[in-house]
């Protein structure tokens, strides 16, 4: 038996030791937003954050996460979509299939907080996260439109041959 604090829940899990946290997250607490990618700590479908660093959850022991550690996962970023980067994401229309989407998201996060003015170089090495989609442009375009401050400027506007604006 382990203590994890998920989401601001104390929760006590039974797995193995070896157990990757990942599996944990989905098949014991019932938290689905976390993706199985590559279980090899590739792609990051599966990041969390553990004190607030981006985690590979996939590769990491569920051993291995003290029991003061505090787990976040996508659906304890907010519990509505009002996180700025999740909004974000909806205003820039980010996502294309979403797989990969929440691992993203808990990545853009992370770099926000360490770094909340971040550069072109700054977002590329810190978002090593993979889409198969090809977001990139989005998704860097949705850290800066947070980083400025700017999120209400931050949807796509378009304009119709009427004339007319959505």
């Amino acid at each position: 038996m382990a203590q994890l604090n998920v989401n601001n829940t104390v929760r006590t899990v039974d797995a193995e030791d070896d157990t990757p946290l990942l599996w944990v997250i989905r098949e014991q607490l019932g938290l689905t937003g976390t993706k199985y990618g590559c279980g090899m700590a590739l792609c990051g479908a599966c990041t969390v954050h553990i004190d607030g660093v981006a985690t590979r959850s996939c590769v990491r022991p569920v051993s291995s996460v003290d029991a003061n550690a505090k787990v976040v996962t996508i659906e304890g970023l907010s519990k509505d979509g009002s996180h700025p980067v999740q909004k974000a994401w909806a205003a820039l229309d980010v996502p294309q299939c979403g797989f990969c989407q929440s691992g993203m998201i808990m990545a853009a996060v992370a770099l926000l907080r360490d770094t909340p003015h971040p550069t072109d170089t700054d977002i590329d090495a810190a978002m090593t996260n993979i889409c198969r989609c090809g977001s990139y442009n989005r998704v860097r375009a949705a850290i800066h439109a947070v980083a400025s401050g700017r999120l209400a400027d931050a949807g796509l506007r378009i304009t119709h041959t009427d004339g007319s604006v959505a």
